[in-house]
């Protein structure tokens, strides 16, 4: 029985990564450890070097990108909502924890998200798999929240580009124009790119591939063909998919047929 408080959560473990990653964002968080190699990391306007025995934390909508070199490492990528409702049980709030720290030296982190890792790859109990969970996220809040937001997040950056973005969002699968996200948010095309660039950290494009690639991932992983999940998710050009997901990733989407090292709870 697979456990229901991890639905639609991704993991991911890939043994030896030596890659750039383009610049890009999730909607979910980005929580994994470096077990061996090195990634350099920019993120936030800075350039953060994570070694062996470090997690990296990454808060949802944050845009980052990086290299690698013979970089081994375990990701998963859990909801806002999952870590608001932990928030809730330890703090009273619904809230949403923000982390301030990116890549964190803390061998008891370490340790416990490893041990959730190795419950999950493993295929333990949901009992144990939950409280395993619950005790390396916790740790992880109680230690490292810089400031906990409203959830659900609202964005206080200009409605127009916030209507821009649920466009985006809606229309995925389809071909978006610049005229039609110019006119979502009633300004001017010169205008728009300035505002969206400003609100996002990425241009329309780089954006619309981001949120493209993700919708791919997940589809592949639920057992979707490349070829499909690229079409539903926008990708008429099944070459520019794999270029595309490859330079986000740092992995041809044909690996995530490995199940052992790919996972999506349902």
């Amino acid at each position: 029985m697979e456990p229901s408080f991890l639905n639609d959560t991704a993991f991911e473990n890939i043994a030896d990564s030596t890659s750039i990653f383009s610049y890009h964002f999730h909607d979910t968080y980005t929580i994994g450890l470096t077990h061996h190699g090195m990634f350099t990391s920019h993120y936030e306007h800075k350039i953060i070097r994570a070694y062996e025995r470090t997690a990296r934390i990454i808060n949802p909508g944050e845009i980052h990108g990086g290299d690698s070199c013979a970089w081994q490492y375990t990701n998963f990528y859990p909801s806002a909502e999952i870590l608001s409702n932990l928030y809730e049980q330890m703090y009273g709030e619904k809230k949403m924890p923000i982390f301030e720290k990116h890549i964190v030296e803390d061998d008891e982190l370490f340790r416990r998200l490893a041990t959730f890792f190795q419950a999950v790859y493993s295929n333990a109990e949901p009992l144990f798999l939950e409280s395993k969970l619950i005790d390396a996220l916790s740790y992880l809040i109680a230690h490292y929240t810089h400031k906990a937001a409203l959830y659900p997040f609202t964005c206080k950056d200009p409605k127009g580009m916030s209507i821009a973005v649920e466009y985006i969002h809606d229309n995925i699968a389809s071909d978006i124009s610049l005229d039609a996200l110019a006119g979502t948010a009633n300004v001017s095309k010169y205008h728009f790119l300035r505002l969206f660039k400003n609100h996002t950290g990425l241009t329309p494009h780089q954006y619309i591939i981001a949120e493209r690639i993700c919708k791919a991932k997940n589809l592949v992983l639920e057992g979707e063909s490349l070829s499909l999940a690229a079409l539903q998710a926008g990708f008429s050009d099944q070459s520019h998919f794999i270029r595309s997901f490859r330079k986000i990733y740092g992995y041809s989407p044909k690996t995530l047929f490995q199940k052992s090292n790919f996972i999506l709870y349902k």
